[in-house]
């Protein structure tokens, strides 16, 4: 689930080569599963394995990102600012394990936050959304925890079996619904960060 990262690494490369495009001005920002990918392209391990070598993302914006997935060195992320947005309501993609890897990550002494926005569910921001949508046959991995072995396979924390949609934690049923406030807190602490990122007046 993290092949996109290759994805941004060489969106990366090929607009920081751009010559009208400043290089020290490019962030990273992904939902759901691009959130996912927006997260952990932040750790310099898979940086150095497939990122440019003279150029990093300026920051690094995950809403609504899967933090259930321990990885090898995940504590050795950027020093470039890591900002996560959640609703405390999300029974898709839950908060919880975000709380516990940003706990980790701020031990580890990263510039790294979490923001969460009360009631608000999967896909907040999503403003075409009338009313919240419930959908009976989505796969989730809500209850999941899982971590990577020494030889990079993703196992079940609990059961220690190598991890797949027919696992036994994987559940059926979710609801995304839009929030207005959070999403428009969202956008105020969207702007603020790349203001202060990329050095805007």
């Amino acid at each position: 689930s993290l092949t996109m990262i290759i994805d941004a690494y060489r969106a990366l490369e090929l607009l920081a080569n751009h010559p009208r495009i400043d290089s020290a001005r490019i962030a990273l920002m992904g939902f759901s599963r691009g959130g996912r990918i927006a997260l952990y392209a932040s750790l310099k391990r898979f940086q150095r394995l497939h990122g440019p070598a003279t150029v990093e993302f300026a920051a690094y914006l995950p809403f609504y990102a899967g933090c259930n997935t321990t990885y090898i060195d995940d504590e050795e992320v950027s020093d470039k600012p890591i900002r996560l947005f959640h609703g405390t309501a999300d029974d898709w993609v839950p908060v919880a394990p975000c709380r516990s890897y940003v706990e980790r990550l701020r031990t580890a002494g990263k510039d790294v936050q979490l923001t969460e926005y009360p009631e608000a569910a999967h896909a907040f921001d999503a403003a075409t959304l009338t009313a919240p949508l419930h959908i009976p046959q989505a796969p989730t991995g809500r209850r999941c925890l899982l971590e990577e072995t020494a030889g990079g396979q993703i196992i079940n924390r609990q059961t220690k079996q190598v991890f797949s949609l027919a696992d036994p934690c994987i559940e059926r049923g979710v609801t995304v619904a839009y929030n207005a406030q959070a999403h428009n807190e969202a956008l105020k602490a969207v702007k603020d960060l790349l203001t202060a990122a990329f050095n805007l007046k």
